[in-house]
């Protein structure tokens, strides 16, 4: 029987491109999908950066993008920008980080590098595709309703969010929203229990745990913390919904509007809050913990000598996934939480900086000495290796309850968390995306135009988020619509003014990857098996595309991932499938 026809029929245009069970081809849909909600995204972000630089002026492009009832007159509405920085959070926090690297890689990359043929239910993933497909249309739908779409911060805090008659974005944009994220959920969900059965019971003889490569791990740790939260932002949704539509009060007490005295008893908000970050902050590590497992590889791999603490890796993936679920309170310490909780969260986070540090660590000291190989993926992931530091490193200061009631809610938190889950997800999916393009598409993407996107982002991401650091520590709020009517914050106009060219300028940058990414697709040199003379399964596979992966036998694997430059043989690198020598031993990893 030939490889093309394992009792399958003929495949036509819809089975393969559309409704595909290749995990292949999902992996690719989930990347097209997430470039599009970046682009979304990011230009969101341009438009109220806009508005914060130069307050309440007209702009030809508000006018054009958002039409009269959101700018009248290309000037930003109060409400409008309101809900650009909602939709703007929810869309880069769910549908581009969560979907862009959990989706495309753990899709990819698993039945890849542990040796299967697919998935474990090529059904589940193509339904767990199709529901995300569907919930990121909804949500860019809400932005076109009448009374217009959330605007209660993508964080939806009741009671903004409950009532539709405290700002307008609560009515039918907010249930849009509710409906978008619940389908989501389930998505997600769909998706992380294929990724955790396939990794369990699909390796092929010989992979054992320990000879996973990292990115597998960080896979398989981020699909469990998904199962683990997903569910918790489900319940909150669903009393959401029951408060909204069904009068009830789990998050409403005695509230005043307009001087009207509503009937509302016995509900918390901060009830909410606890349930949100629930999920909130564990999300953080499910957007981040692919990123650091692709800068595993791709480190070792391009710095040609093996990961250095592959166990002390493992255990720091497995410690920031446990202590990842029991931090959340440093999001509330001024939500009227007791302040004793409040000591509890602080030490759990602080303790959760030690396996990031070893995290770290590692990563320069396998670059330490190391024979580097600079192409755009490497030069993203130690673009990473930079913004988890210095992201990080303002994290201690949140994370101290005394110290995060002053810098609370100012622009410091933005700075820190962008510089963290955004640009250090950000650097991690692209430096995916130079390593395996070669591997989705069998051509190679063009370096010059990688390292000119790689230095306008690196400049640029810097330039925008760093500066917001004193912004912040000056006391400027965030989601602010207008700091002009503030005379305190009259000198830090400029500063705005420089982060909103700063963001102008790398936004435009990001063309250059667009370009560079559909070009290669079509007109790229044609890549060889193994461009990166990498070790790990992946790259035994042939270029062209097969239903099923590896034409005849699954190679069998005889050793670790991250056999770089082994004394004793020949080339540099040493794939997994090839036997040990005699009296070849093998590392202590």
């Amino acid at each position: 029987m030939s490889q093309d026809d394992h009792g399958h029929h003929k495949e036509t245009f819809i089975t393969k491109y559309i409704f595909s069970i290749d995990h292949k081809m999902i992996s690719k849909q989930y990347l097209i999908t997430g470039i599009i909600m970046g682009i979304i995204g990011i230009v969101m972000s341009m438009l109220f950066r806009l508005q914060l630089a130069w307050p309440e002026e007209p702009f030809k492009i508000m006018e054009i993008l958002l039409g009269d009832r959101m700018a009248p007159g290309g000037v930003l509405d109060a409400d409008s920008y309101l809900a650009l920085v909602t939709i703007h959070g929810t869309i880069m926090v769910f549908f581009v980080l969560t979907a862009g690297l959990s989706g495309t890689f753990s899709n990819l990359l698993i039945p890849l590098q542990i040796g299967a043929r697919d998935m474990a239910s090529g059904f589940l993933n193509m339904v767990s595709y199709w529901l995300f497909f569907l919930s990121s249309i909804i949500m860019v739908i809400s932005l076109f309703v009448e009374a217009g779409p959330a605007s209660a911060g993508w964080t939806i805090y009741p009671p903004l969010s409950v009532l539709p008659q405290a700002i307008p974005g609560s009515g039918m944009g907010m249930t849009l929203w509710l409906v978008s994220m619940a389908i989501f959920i389930a998505s997600s969900l769909l998706g992380s229990l294929n990724y955790i059965v396939t990794v369990i019971n699909l390796r092929t003889k010989g992979m054992s745990m320990t000879r996973l490569p990292l990115t597998i791990w960080t896979f398989f740790v981020t699909a469990i913390i998904g199962v683990v939260s997903f569910p918790v932002l489900f319940s909150a949704a669903l009393l959401l919904i029951m408060d909204r539509s069904f009068g009830t009060s789990f998050y409403l007490s005695d509230i005043f509007i307009n001087g009207e005295v509503l009937h509302y008893q016995g509900g918390s908000p901060v009830l909410f809050e606890h349930l949100f970050w629930f999920l909130g902050h564990p999300e953080v590590y499910i957007v981040l913990l692919p990123a650091l497992g692709i800068t595993s590889e791709v480190i070792a791999t391009n710095s040609r000598k093996p990961i250095f603490g592959y166990r002390a890796m493992i255990a720091s993936i497995l410690a920031i996934a446990f202590l990842s679920c029991i931090v959340w309170g440093h999001h509330m310490f001024i939500s009227g939480m007791n302040p004793f909780l409040g000591s509890v969260f602080t030490f759990t986070t602080l303790l959760i900086a030690i396996p990031s540090a070893v995290k770290a660590f590692n990563y320069i000291t396998t670059l330490w000495k190391g024979n580097l190989q600079f192409n755009p993926a490497m030069l993203f992931s130690i673009g990473l290796v930079s913004t988890f530091v210095s992201g990080g490193l303002t994290g201690i200061i949140l994370g101290d309850s005394t110290l995060d009631i002053n810098v609370h809610d100012t622009m410091f938190v933005v700075a820190h968390f962008h510089l963290v889950m955004g640009v250090t997800a950000v650097y991690g999916f692209l430096a995916g995306v130079y390593h395996w393009f070669p591997k989705m598409f069998g051509r190679m993407m063009s370096k010059k135009l990688g390292y000119l996107h790689f230095w306008i982002t690196a400049v640029g991401a810097y330039g925008v988020f760093y500066p917001m650091h004193f912004t912040g520590l000056a006391g400027l709020p965030r989601r602010y619509y207008n700091n002009t009517s503030f005379p305190i914050f009259d000198d830090l106009t400029d500063i705005n003014v420089i982060i909103t060219i700063f963001a102008i300028i790398t936004g435009l940058g990001q063309f250059i990857f667009l370009y560079n990414f559909f070009n290669s697709i079509f007109n790229g040199e044609k890549a060889p098996q193994n461009p990166w003379r990498s070790n790990t399964l992946e790259w035994t596979t042939p270029v062209e595309h097969i239903h099923g992966n590896w034409p005849g036998d699954i190679p069998e694997v005889h050793r670790w991932s991250y056999d770089y430059s082994k004394p004793g043989h020949d080339d540099d690198f040493v794939p997994q499938n090839v036997p040990m020598k005699d009296g070849e031993v093998e590392l202590h990893h």
